[in-house]
């Protein structure tokens, strides 16, 4: 374990010690082997006849190891394997979501246990959170910062909203599962993390002028985690255990900065936007989901084009926006710690994934249109969107 992610969780103690009633993890491990110390876990926590949330991939990689452990354990467990949608990609939608519901039993079921990555968890968390139940995170591939996360992007009737959900009470990474994840999820961990960098800058933008609420303290986690996965990013692109335990240790920390912070603003802004955008409308035209880290690692080197335009070079989509001047300065000097567009793009190449929106397969027609449109998503003051609203003869 590292020390910056001991310092989080102390953080999460001592926030638990001031507010009570404060939900965050309870236990974490990030080992080799330690899938094997979930069933002492459910029955010294009294948690019986879990049941197992996977979709068939998960279920391989590592909730049949699971399911065998808990038996020998004698802790009786039910399987529920999320079904795949017609373009045979497994969504956090309402389907998937009442698949789930119909199988928690709210006299037996002692608790859930999201054994996959973003997907899974995103529908675990939420149904755990309307039956009441506790969950436990089995994380299988480093690809996303979600897993500690009390937020759920749900998709509901074609469009993606963030709800109110549970954290778990328990991570359980196993690195003899993680280092065994194929590398496009390796690689979407890292253009996860790699979104840090546009999503810290509009979270200042955001706090200087509009007043939105800040933390140094959470927003510093959130930039040590990003550094090291930047530093690493070779032996994570190899896939070494250092390098998958160092991202998935930046991915833990990334969603305890959010747990911290109580919303999403450490780890999501105008690049997250876009990659919202772009899922949304890959599900209206019935085509195959791109991976969520993929999409915004991409995003993020296009995002940070763009600002780097508007702010060290006065170019803008529209017009100059609204008390620009007064604050331009300031974004120019939170931009430095944002590498160019190309060397955002070697970063990406490193890490083994897309690194442009050709590699992506986002054609040029869909990401105009994200750039118009996709800061209306979130009622968030983003550069993005202040750049929008400079239309002339346009406000919002």
């Amino acid at each position: 374990m590292t020390e910056s992610l001991n310092y989080a969780k102390r953080l999460m103690s001592q926030m638990k010690e001031v507010q009570p009633t404060f939900r965050g993890l309870d236990d974490m491990a990030l080992e080799r082997g330690v899938i094997l110390d979930v069933p002492l876990y459910l029955i010294r926590q009294g948690l019986q006849s879990p049941v197992l949330v996977a979709d068939t991939n998960t279920y391989e990689a590592a909730g049949q190891t699971l399911m065998n452990c808990l038996e020998a354990a004698g802790v009786n467990s039910r399987l529920c394997l999320i079904k795949p949608d017609e373009q045979g990609d497994v969504v956090a939608d309402e389907r998937s979501l009442m698949q789930l519901l119909i199988e928690v039993e709210p006299e037996r079921t002692g608790c859930l246990i999201a054994v996959g990555s973003g997907t899974i968890h995103d529908i675990t968390r939420f149904a755990a959170h309307r039956t009441g139940k506790p969950f436990i995170s089995v994380p299988t591939a480093p690809s996303v910062d979600g897993f500690t996360s009390a937020g759920a992007p749900i998709v509901v009737r074609g469009i993606k909203q963030t709800f109110a959900a549970t954290a778990p009470l328990a991570i359980f990474a196993d690195l003899d599962i993680l280092v065994k994840a194929p590398q496009p999820l390796v690689a979407a961990g890292f253009g996860d993390m790699l979104g840090k960098y546009t999503s810290l800058l509009d979270w200042k933008f955001s706090s200087t002028t509009a007043g939105e609420p800040y933390d140094e303290g959470v927003a510093a986690i959130t930039e040590q985690a990003l550094e090291a996965c930047v530093k690493h990013v070779q032996a994570i692109g190899d896939r070494t255990e250092e390098g998958i335990r160092i991202l998935m240790t930046a991915l833990i920390e990334s969603g305890i900065a959010m747990l911290l912070f109580g919303q999403s603003h450490p780890a999501s802004g105008a690049e997250h936007h876009l990659s919202h955008y772009w899922e949304m409308a890959y599900l209206r035209l019935g085509k195959r989901a791109l991976l969520h880290g993929a999409k915004v690692g991409v995003a993020c080197s296009e995002i940070a084009s763009l600002y780097h335009d508007a702010a060290d070079h006065g170019v803008y989509p529209y017009a100059e926006p609204t008390d620009w001047e007064q604050y331009r300065t300031s974004v120019q000097e939170w931009l430095r710690k944002v590498p160019a567009k190309e060397e955002l793009a070697i970063l990406l190449q490193q890490a083994g994934g897309p690194s442009s929106l050709q590699e992506l397969g986002i054609d040029e027609e869909l990401f105009h249109q994200s750039l118009k449109e996709a800061h209306t998503l979130r009622d968030r003051h983003t550069i993005l969107r202040a750049l929008n609203e400079a239309k002339v003869g346009t406000s919002r």
